[in-house]
């Protein structure tokens, strides 16, 4: 047996993991080996062993694991309390070592939701490097510190293993000043306060996939939308970020599972001064008590939303179908066109009726939904949504965060 390579995507409630024996040497690479090819494991000298989650952290958690061609090992079986990100990792490892006695970890790729203006790729993992990311912890609260405990975790447990930092905003550095800036006064900019789009590993295995799935989009302009618990909209030109609808934080743009989406400002300073709000319990309304789970008073889950008779879950419905909507529109403006909308991430690849209420407003845009190509849609590869006669595509193309960071983490070991 090879030496493997470990993936780890920590969320506020969540940590999935993935791990791959390493089966030729990438050697040094000029490029990242994502860039290259996101499809082809074999050809970058990796193979897919082992996928797994913990749901729950922070209560009765649940861990999943599942063996090659999606072989069920265990599904979400019951493991008790897990209070943090670092104790899941414990649990995780427990099962890997399990599955795969002969595991000799040779490289670690974390997904870290914020690397600022500084980080345009992933990046190994130094101490100079972790303090930089602690210093970011504020504009991510609900992700950047689940992130960097999962890296000290792995530190410790795999001492001589090359750790690899992918960015969730990496992706997006490649926008333009007036996509990258506030109308505030210049000198914020400079400090740092200025729009950084997150998701950017989600949507980089979007845009490496379209050659192969949507050859006519992969040069021209599309919009992508990772509709999730958390969930922003990019739009790409020729595969490039061009503008986000996440900026300084992952509150802004579309409303997500617990998060507001975007805000007048003069709501959180009437909060502030009338409500008398200090921070902290501002933060955790923004973040934990708004969006679908604030609009619904049900819950921050689209399915339960759908199973509910209370007519505030429609109306949360409603409402997200509505924002996502409206970025579209806002990104087509930016691209001055597009030719394709791709549909991702949980929302986005299992929620047949959001599609296709979104799609349905869109015919001024040059949609022509196909209802029976996206009722029968099950979650196998991608699909075309859209009719021949559409003038622009709609597709869905599930994400793959875990392979991307696996690419890329190949790419930096030596």
């Amino acid at each position: 047996m090879g030496a493997h390579l470990l993936t780890l995507n920590a969320g506020s409630s969540s940590l999935k993991f993935a791990l791959f024996e390493i089966t030729a040497d990438p050697g040094p690479r000029t490029k990242p080996a994502a860039l290259a090819s996101a499809d082809d494991l074999a050809g970058n000298g990796l193979a897919l062993r082992l996928l797994g989650a913990i749901d729950g952290i922070g209560d009765d958690a649940t861990l999943s694991l599942s063996g090659l061609d999606g072989e069920q090992l265990f599904a979400a079986r019951s493991i008790g309390h897990v209070g943090d990100a670092r104790d899941a990792i414990g649990f995780a490892l427990s099962a890997l070592r399990g599955a795969e006695p002969g595991l000799r970890v040779r490289g670690v790729g974390h997904r870290v939701v914020h690397g600022g203006a500084r980080f345009s790729a992933p990046a190994v993992i130094d101490a100079t490097l972790l303090s930089q990311l602690d210093e970011l912890v504020p504009l991510a609260p609900l992700h950047q510190p689940h992130n960097l405990a999962c890296v000290r975790a792995a530190q410790l447990a795999f001492p001589d293993a090359v750790q690899v930092a992918c960015f969730d905003t990496a992706f997006h550095r490649t926008h333009g000043f007036v996509e990258d800036t506030f109308a505030l006064p210049r000198s914020y900019y400079e400090r740092g306060i200025r729009r950084y789009g997150f998701h950017g590993i989600s949507y980089q295995y979007i845009a490496s996939r379209l050659g192969k799935v949507a050859p006519a989009l992969a040069g021209g302009r599309t919009i992508v939308a990772h509709l999730g618990s958390g969930a922003s909209l990019c739009a790409l030109r020729a595969g490039v970020s061009v503008s986000s609808t996440m900026g300084f934080s992952a509150l802004d743009g579309v409303p997500m599972g617990t998060r507001c989406g975007s805000i007048d400002p003069g709501v959180l300073l009437w909060l502030l001064q009338e409500e008398g709000m200090d921070p902290a319990a501002l933060s955790e309304l923004l973040y934990r008590e708004s969006g679908l789970k604030g609009l619904s008073g049900v819950s921050a889950d689209m399915r339960r939303l759908f199973a509910s008779e209370n007519p505030h879950a429609r109306d949360a419905i409603d409402y997200f179908v509505a924002r996502v909507r409206r970025e579209i529109g806002a990104l087509a403006a930016v691209l001055e066109g597009v030719d394709g909308i791709v549909f991702t991430a949980g929302i986005g690849e299992r929620a047949a009726p959001i599609r296709a209420q979104v799609l349905a407003g869109l015919g001024w845009l040059g949609v022509n939904p196909d209802e029976a190509a996206n009722n029968a849609y099950r979650g196998a590869g991608a699909a075309l949504l859209t009719t021949a006669s559409s003038r622009v595509q709609a597709w869905v193309i599930p994400t793959d965060e875990e392979r991307m960071i696996a690419l890329h983490t190949a790419s930096r070991l030596s």
